[in-house]
């Protein structure tokens, strides 16, 4: 799976590399970006439009990249479907990895019907839910069965990849049940922390806490006037806070 290939050290130009999680999650905008570059047939991109178009500063898109090898050319830039390729056999992109839901909920069934996942070579392969109405069902050609059969059925058919979407106080219950089995990544969409041992890799999934920092932005420039306002009446004087 491609985010245990990310997390471990990395060897680049003879020595060993720590890539940080700040750039393994900005290479997803960087791999949607060389896309969408390419279906413009745009053949080359400079370091400096690449950050232009995504926000970053060249040096840190230079910086990013660099971290995984030697991509551009100096006064060429980076061929975009070549930089495109890499970062996909970066994010493991180049293989198919087998998914399986756990929790046919509201939350389960959207998970199911998003149709990007496939095109990125997730394939979801089955669902499990407790509630008997739900298992024998399909949600988008996707079957339901007992969660009694999760841990036969991600061992037989060599699941990478288990997604929680269950309520908050069954979710470390799913992770016991997962870590008994060969599947190597949970991305977890329950509202709590959970821990699956060594062997498994869990990405958890804050939707509340990234609600909240879109709230923040949206009041950001509030509090940026709070501030002067309290700065003025200590010294007399305004002073608008640095961003």
């Amino acid at each position: 799976m491609s985010l245990r290939i990310n997390r471990e050290d990395i060897m680049g130009s003879g020595e060993v590399k720590r890539v940080s999680l700040a750039v393994i999650r900005r290479l997803p905008k960087y791999h949607k970006c060389l896309g969408e570059l390419l279906q413009k047939n745009v053949e080359r991109v400079s370091s400096q439009e690449l950050g232009r178009i995504l926000g970053f500063t060249a040096s840190q898109v230079r910086q990013d990249l660099n971290n995984f090898g030697e991509f551009g050319q100096q006064g060429y830039g980076y061929n975009v479907e070549q930089l495109y390729n890499e970062i996909a056999k970066i994010l493991g992109l180049n293989t198919e990895h087998k998914m399986v839901i756990v929790g046919a909920g509201k939350l389960g069934q959207a998970l199911a019907g998003y149709r990007d996942f496939e095109r990125h070579g997730f394939k979801i392969l089955a669902m499990f839910d407790v509630d008997p109405h739900l298992v024998g069902s399909k949600v988008r050609d996707v079957p339901v069965y007992d969660m009694n059969d999760l841990i036969y059925y991600v061992n037989e058919n060599e699941v990478d990849i288990a997604v929680i979407a269950v309520p908050r106080e069954r979710a470390q219950e799913v992770a016991d049940i997962l870590s008994k089995t060969l599947v190597k990544g949970i991305w977890n969409f329950a509202p709590v922390e959970v821990d699956a041992g060594p062997n498994i890799i869990v990405e958890n999934v804050h939707l509340l806490d990234s609600l909240l920092t879109l709230s923040y932005r949206m009041n950001e420039s509030k509090l940026m006037e709070r501030l002067a306002r309290k700065n003025e009446k200590k010294t007399g004087f305004v002073k608008i806070p640095a961003e």
